[in-house]
């Protein structure tokens, strides 16, 4: 009688824990992925060879979570769980949002190549038909003041050539700010002023909530850069993309034979912006051996409370990152 009690006992728990498994809920988990060689994703024609050290592109996993796999999120330290109303766009499922982040990731690649090649003495021209609204996050901010559809044309009159811009544009200012958000709709000009709320992953963090994509936009490269990123997406890699074409391009050695890993997209005006995700991203860098670690100045102290074997290095801009690699010890 025991060992049939003790049998039937058994048969359940390991349905529950098969049932954990499979049974998905309305939460993603975030966890540490991988520390990437940027060489061995980015060719530029006619590059320099002679580079020892490393730039480090660091990614994070984010999928829909089980049962079992939220339960070991919350417990894990380095592991996030958000809301799915978070993460997607009202009105947008899965399939669409992994589409429209492979779209950021392509723009990025794009934007970190002009970037580079102005740095470096190239004129590189760009045209663009501007920024679409394409959907918004649960309860956001600018849901009762921009649609679906609306082209923005600037922020703060800033011009806006690339989605990349905008969240760029809006953390610079106060959680709760108003935003000047110039539009086109229906053919007819409007300027809004949205005020921005709390970003669910940074309460110091300033946001609209909307999803949004470049309208058709072209740069003229005038040299051969390859880029394959796989099956990575996102914005996020702006800054390290823009280092690693510059590594190549230039003459000298920026990594000074380093491990230098980092996060943070880059805007036309090189400025660095925040990123999620940073907590894990640099426990990937440690991992992968990297000595130092490039963040933006938002990110800095979420990342610095997890670092351990790790230099963290706060860049607000692309000049900022440049200058702190000339201090590296060439030897």
């Amino acid at each position: 009688m025991k060992n049939k009690w003790l049998f039937r006992t058994a048969v359940i728990i390991v349905v529950l824990v098969v049932l954990g498994f499979f049974i998905r809920i309305d939460y993603f988990v975030i966890r540490p992925s991988r520390a990437v060689d940027l060489s061995d994703l980015i060719a530029v024609e006619n590059a320099d060879e002679d580079d020892r050290g490393v730039f480090y592109l660091v990614t994070v996993t984010q999928q829909r979570a089980s049962i079992l796999m939220a339960v070991y999120g919350i417990l894990h330290p380095y592991m996030e769980l958000n809301p799915m109303e978070r993460v997607i766009p009202m009105d947008m499922d899965e399939t669409e949002y992994r589409e429209l982040l492979a779209e950021n990731m392509i723009e990025s690649q794009h934007l970190a190549q002009v970037v580079a090649l102005r740095r470096a003495g190239y004129e590189v021209d760009i045209v663009s038909d501007g920024v679409e609204v394409v959907g918004f996050l649960d309860d956001a901010p600018a849901a009762g003041y921009l649609q679906e559809g609306d082209k923005i044309i600037s922020i703060d009159d800033n011009p806006v050539f690339l989605a990349t811009e905008v969240p760029l544009l809006v953390q610079d200012r106060v959680v709760g700010a108003d935003v000047a958000v110039s539009i086109v709709r229906d053919d007819h000009d409007l300027l809004l002023f949205i005020p921005t709320g709390i970003h669910p992953e940074d309460d110091l963090m300033p946001y609209l909530g909307i999803f949004i994509r470049t309208m058709p936009w072209e740069p003229v490269i005038p040299i051969n850069i390859t880029m394959n990123t796989g099956r990575i997406s996102g914005p996020s890699a702006g800054l390290m993309f823009v280092l690693e074409i510059m590594n190549q391009i230039l003459p000298e050695d920026l990594t000074a034979g380093k491990a230098i890993a980092g996060t943070g997209t880059i805007d036309m005006n090189e400025k660095v912006g925040r990123v999620g995700g940073v907590v894990q991203k640099v426990v990937a860098a440690e991992r992968a051996g990297a000595e130092y670690f490039l963040v933006p100045p938002g990110n800095y102290s979420e990342v610095k409370k997890v670092a351990r074997n790790i230099v963290i290095v706060p860049v607000e801009n692309l000049e900022e990152a440049l200058e702190f690699l000339l201090t590296l010890d060439q030897s």
